[in-house]
């Protein structure tokens, strides 16, 4: 008998309840491994963590700040991070808003991590957006830095985020988060933090931004090396597109609005912060110096006990240098300087200097000093520390190589690429004319502008404070201001122009001195206020005959000259080489009634909070009595009234003489207010000067080459009338043009009691003044 065959029946149901036991056995499990992999990141098992102290004060570099008088950043300094905080008080709502709808769209509900992003972000695994809220992402720049490449490990630093993430949440409010955050964000071209990036990249404050302007800050933030405006505008254009369509989509903007900045162009306003470009570069460099002199010092130390770092802790240095008088100064020199060196290189073209741009020496004289020059220089030092010889590092001068030189273009400060050797690279450098400029407020010894050179990166020599030159006769107000004090003469003191010898031996000088007048005249008397405006030498030298030279020599060191002078009658004539600014403090006390001020150029330092460490104490010392300090600024209105110093003040001159139309740039200036001041020019035309003052401001300007032989042939266009004024002239329009300055077109102050004559409108019969003589210099001269 067969049996009945049995099968199962198709609705019996299978048992799942293992793979259901299994499922929880992993779900919780994995739920367990995720909290245990938070609690070890934040137990510190993952590698450390930052603790309470290192959340308060998150470690990060920040640049020192240069804050001139009128509250701007003139620079700074650092090495690695250009960085200086903002608030978020200082952040324009449209860059937040950029931000947050751009990188965190529901950064106002999370506390630190965004639920709904997360999820999204592992369901399509990224594929729709990651999910690092801002809080994360300031956590990985502040302590976890670059993301790993290995798997795990990234998962171990994303934890590490997570936890930081909500820790800086319990410790910040929403506003510090993201002002930390654009804080420390790293911009590219040295814009650390979005101040620098906003100065480097639009030439404004982040407060001053525009809403199209944040758009592409705000979308550097997804890669700020790719998306570099400099080199990928297009890409960034784009970008900043996809920032604006973000704050449509989130209604922080209007369609119409979005449309209308997605068709403009980037707007760069390429701002570099560098320590070689900007404005106040020769200033700065001197303060560098100032700073780690100060840093140190034993007495300015940290709580800690050790050194501020000047590139790297914050400080705040305030700084009296005017940033608004300081573009003045600069756009003076600017102005000026390309035509002068125009009219100096026609002068010195092969045919018509051989020894271009030296006159008087041989061949063999300008390989000296060439040669010389080599011995002085850093390419001489390097090759040297590298263990060349003489023989193989002068050899090197002789073949050609690739470089940079500064070059005056379309009559800007510009830079070329050439092929030079470097000797003939030296004798380029030499043929330029240079400059020194400073400004100062007598009162207190602020200075206000210093202008050191025409281009930092290419001419580092300092022409203000480093250099000292002759100074020609702008040290005859030192010989006449020691005759009014010591013999009581008057500004309309007669005297005879005839010559006049110091025997030798009387004040030192070994053999007999005997000068001349530059125009050849010797008859006749001429008032001490004629004299000084048109640098009558033989009036000088009798001054100097009844005085001597050791009081002169007294006066100037009271008067802030530093290097030792010798007290020979030559120096009437100004043959001691003097810094810009020295002479600019020694005229500063003649404005200010015979008070000395030191300079002044810092006036506190900070650290990052704003702790006071260095607070200046102003020197002063009397000097002169405010009588002999008024009849000499009195002697010195001469000099703009009827002298060298004239063209300040008339109009037409251009139209009939070349001088003013090819090199006195800005003429005519027309200034009618009271000027005192005075022109100088030495031996061969080498340098000029102009010391020029009103009231409450006192500038000094010098003009020449880095070796004396090189200078004009004629006094028309090398007189310190020609070469320097102009940049005082061009200065001081610009100054009292800019309305949010004050500079004074006031009378100089008369003191109460004045015993000394200084009304010299009743002259003596015999007085022949020589108004139209307005020569400078100490040799043949005429001011055209």
């Amino acid at each position: 008998m067969a049996k009945k065959k049995t099968t199962k029946s198709k609705t019996q149901t299978v048992d799942f309840s293992k793979y259901i036991r299994w499922f929880w056995i992993l779900f919780t499990a994995g739920i367990l491994a995720v909290v245990l992999l938070f609690l070890f990141a934040s137990w510190g098992f993952l590698g450390e963590m930052p603790d309470h102290t290192k959340l308060e004060n998150p470690e990060t570099n920040l640049a020192t700040e240069i804050i001139s008088s009128d509250g701007v950043t003139l620079g700074k300094f650092y090495f690695n991070d250009n960085r200086t905080p903002v608030g978020y008080e200082d952040l324009p709502k449209n860059l937040v808003d950029a931000l947050v709808a751009t990188e965190d769209a529901r950064y106002y509900d999370h506390s630190g991590i965004d639920g709904r992003g997360t999820l999204r972000a592992a369901v399509y695994l990224g594929g729709k957006g990651g999910a690092s809220t801002i809080t994360q992402q300031l956590a990985k720049l502040l302590f976890t830095k670059q993301a790993s490449g290995n798997i795990v490990k990234r998962i171990i630093q994303k934890a590490k985020e997570w936890v930081i993430a909500t820790r800086l949440e319990r410790q910040y409010t929403k506003e510090e988060i993201m002002a930390m955050y654009f804080n420390i964000y790293d911009f590219g071209n040295n814009g650390d933090g979005i101040r620098s990036a906003s100065r480097i990249y639009f030439g404004k404050e982040p407060k001053d931004l525009e809403l199209k302007e944040s758009a592409m800050l705000v979308g550097m933030f997804k890669n700020s090396s790719l998306y570099n405006p400099r080199r990928n505008p297009v890409g960034v254009k784009n970008r900043r597109n996809v920032v604006l369509a973000q704050m449509h989509k989130y209604g922080y903007i209007t369609e119409e609005v979005k449309d209308s900045l997605q068709a403009t162009e980037l707007d760069l306003n390429y701002t570099p912060e560098t320590h070689s470009q900007g404005i106040a570069t020769y200033f700065r460099e001197y303060l560098r110096a100032f700073m780690k002199d100060w840093a140190n010092d034993e007495s300015n130390r940290k709580p800690d006990g050790s050194k501020y770092d000047l590139y790297s802790d914050g400080l705040k240095v305030y700084v009296t240098i005017d940033s608004r008088m300081q573009k003045h100064a600069e756009d003076a020199i600017a102005l000026h300087m390309p035509r002068l060196q125009a009219e100096f290189d026609n002068q010195n073209t092969p045919l018509r200097n051989p020894t271009a741009p030296f006159l008087e020496l041989s061949k063999s004289e300008v390989n000296n000093l060439l040669k010389a020059g080599m011995r002085r220089g850093e390419r001489w030092r390097i090759l040297k520390e590298q263990g060349k010889s003489d023989k193989e590092i002068e050899a090197s001068f002789h073949k050609p190589v690739e470089m940079t030189v500064f070059k005056w273009i379309d009559g800007k400060p510009g830079e070329v690429d050439t092929v030079m050797k470097p000797i003939d690279s030296m004798r380029y450098y030499k043929s330029f004319l240079r400059t020194g400029m400073m400004s100062m407020d007598p009162s207190n010894g602020h200075v206000k502008a210093w202008v050191g050179g025409m281009n930092y990166k290419h001419f580092k020599y300092d022409m203000v404070k480093q250099g000292k030159r002759q100074v020609g006769s702008t040290f005859k107000p030192f010989v006449y201001a020691t005759a009014i004090d010591q013999l009581q003469v008057s500004p309309c003191d007669s005297f005879p122009r005839t010559p006049i010898t110091i025997e030798a031996n009387k004040f030192g000088n070994p053999e007999p001195w005997t000068t001349k007048n530059s125009d050849g005249n010797y008859s006749g008397k001429q008032t001490l206020k004629d004299a000084l405006a048109s640098s009558t030498n033989t009036i000088t030298a009798r001054l100097m005959n009844e005085i001597g030279p050791q009081p002169v020599v007294e006066m100037a060191k009271k008067l802030g000259v530093e290097q030792d002078i010798l007290p020979v009658p030559a120096i009437a004539l100004g043959t001691p080489d003097i810094s810009v600014y020295e002479m600019v403090a020694a005229y500063s006390t003649f404005a200010n009634k015979g008070v000395y001020n030191t300079p002044v150029m810092v006036t506190r330092i900070e650290d990052k909070n704003g702790t006071v460490l260095y607070q200046v104490a102003p020197e002063s010392k009397d000097v002169l009595s405010e009588e002999v300090a008024y009849v000499t600024v009195n002697l010195m209105e001469g000099v703009t009234q009827a002298g060298s110093g004239r063209r300040l003040r008339h109009a037409g001159f251009d139209k009939w003489n070349a001088v003013y139309r090819e090199i006195i740039t800005g003429y005519p200036y027309e200034l009618t207010n009271p000027i005192a001041g005075k022109t100088g020019t030495t031996q061969n035309q080498s340098d000029g000067w102009f010391m020029g003052m009103v009231p409450n401001l006192v500038t000094g300007v010098w003009v020449g080459a880095e070796d004396r032989a090189a200078h004009f042939k004629s006094i028309a266009y090398g007189q310190g009338a020609s070469m320097a004024l102009p940049i005082w002239g061009l200065y001081m329009k610009a100054c009292y043009a800019d309305k949010t300055l004050n500079v004074s077109k006031d009378e100089f102050e008369k003191p109460s009691e004045l015993s000394i004559n200084i009304d010299c409108t009743a002259k003596d019969e015999g007085d022949l003044g020589n108004e139209t003589n307005t020569s400078d210099d100490d040799e043949i001269e005429i001011d055209f």
